[in-house]
Formats: C-alpha cells, structure tokens, sequence
C-alpha cells in the first residue's frame, strides 16, 4: 500500500539537502562553501480513519493525511468525501 491520501491524492515527494560550511562574512569569514547535496524524502503523514458520515448513517475507513483531515473536519465529510469519489451520493428518500 502506497503512502497517498484518498482525499488530497498527495504522496512522497522528492527534494534536497545541501551541506553547508564555513563562517559567513558578516561574521568574519569568507562565506559559505557548499559541500554537498543529498537526495531525500518528504513523507506524507497519512492515517487510517474511520469516518462517521450522518447522511449516510455509516462509517467510511479511508487512508487520509492529517492535512485532508482538517478539511474534513471543516468542510464535513459528505461533502468531502463525495468530491474525492470515495462515496456514492446518498438516494433521495420520499418523506
């Protein structure tokens, strides 16, 4: 199971380190040397939930990231939820 977000479809992105040395001039040196770079990983932090949905009267389990949480919890999770595919819209029930 990849690490991605159902809701915001963010996964593992790439990027850079690059090590540094030396003192910097307004300190007295002659200024930073770059020694290096490093590839490296930024993970996102995803989390198995179960989410309650009212309109639906039923729990959802998704794997969202605390970032997709948030807007669950502003937005509401039907809503949210619906957008991102991951439930059928609820049958319109004649009262």
């Amino acid at each position: 199971m990849s690490r991605t977000c159902q809701v915001t479809q963010r996964g593992t992105a790439t990027g850079g380190r690059i090590a540094r040395r030396g003192l910097p001039k307004k300190s007295g040196g002659i200024g930073l040397r770059t020694t290096g770079h490093t590839k490296r990983k930024f993970k996102v932090n995803v989390q198995t939930k179960r989410i309650w949905v009212p309109e639906l009267k039923k729990y959802v389990r998704v794997r969202v990231s605390t970032r997709a949480l948030r807007t669950i919890t502003k937005r509401g999770a039907y809503p949210v939820l619906l957008e991102a595919g991951l439930i059928k819209p609820a049958s319109k029930q004649a009262s």
